[in-house]
């Protein structure tokens, strides 16, 4: 339904321009994102936060993080915290602790960043229900 929505703040007609992932990457270590993530398989700098506080991005999950997924988690952090960020035990936090970037990264940055990072997801298959008979 929020593909028909026609309020004013819809962004179901929002898109980008393409791009440059070896940018987005160039972005990601200038804007010290590598201080608390980590993305496998990528050479990038060691994280400098306590190894508790890094977040691994990229790799398998149960729903595909898609380009306005990834636009949302930069922009606005607290919106969705991530379930790969380490968790004190109680309740879950309401607000994130990754820095708001967002007056000093440019859009430049901010699309070049997502078209680096979306590749990195990969979808898991759905899970096999053992108790399904033909």
């Amino acid at each position: 339904l929020t593909g028909c929505d026609s309020s004013l703040k819809s962004t179901s007609r929002f898109r980008l321009p393409q791009g440059n992932a070896a940018n987005g990457k160039a972005a990601f270590v200038a804007l010290k994102c590598t201080d608390c993530h980590t993305l496998p398989g990528v050479d990038l700098p060691k994280p400098t936060e306590p190894a508790d506080k890094v977040v691994m991005l990229g790799g398998e999950v149960a729903r595909l993080r898609t380009i306005g997924d990834l636009l949302t988690s930069i922009v606005h952090p607290d919106y969705a915290i991530s379930e790969k960020m380490p968790r004190p035990k109680g309740p879950a936090p309401t607000k994130s602790p990754m820095r708001v970037m967002n007056d000093q990264m440019t859009v430049t940055q901010l699309i070049d960043l997502v078209t680096f990072l979306q590749p990195y997801y990969k979808q898991l298959p759905p899970p096999i229900d053992m108790h399904y008979s033909l």
